[in-house]
């Protein structure tokens, strides 16, 4: 089962068509398919630094959303766009991760 966005114009769709809604760290972006699995992606820019620095924050980001997967309703493309800051936490991306998605209704009732 791989969850992860990968095509270009899967991204494309999700940046032209998606709904966006931001927080401190992250702003997240979704669009809601018509079939299949949930599918999300991380999208880090140069801006964040050299290419050790935004792996680590796909790291933490996917180490987050991993165990969210089986709550997310229904089928959607969603990507995760986190912002420049200083330093990154599993912490603060988990909190910025279950508080964008319950206030966008994404995740079901199951959840707590």
């Amino acid at each position: 089962m791989d969850n992860r966005l990968k095509r270009q114009r899967d991204f494309d769709t999700v940046f032209n068509k998606g709904k966006k809604a931001f927080c401190d760290n992250l702003t997240l972006i979704y669009f809601k398919r018509q079939f299949g699995e949930t599918k999300i992606g991380i999208s880090v820019g140069k801006k964040h630094g050299k290419a050790v620095v935004r792996n680590r924050i796909k790291r933490l980001i996917r180490a987050v959303y991993i165990p969210l997967l089986p709550y997310i309703k229904e089928s959607y493309f969603i990507v995760f766009l986190p912002r420049v800051k200083e330093s990154y936490s599993f912490e603060s991306f988990k909190k910025s991760v279950v508080y964008l998605l319950k206030r966008e209704h994404l995740l079901d009732e199951r959840f707590q």
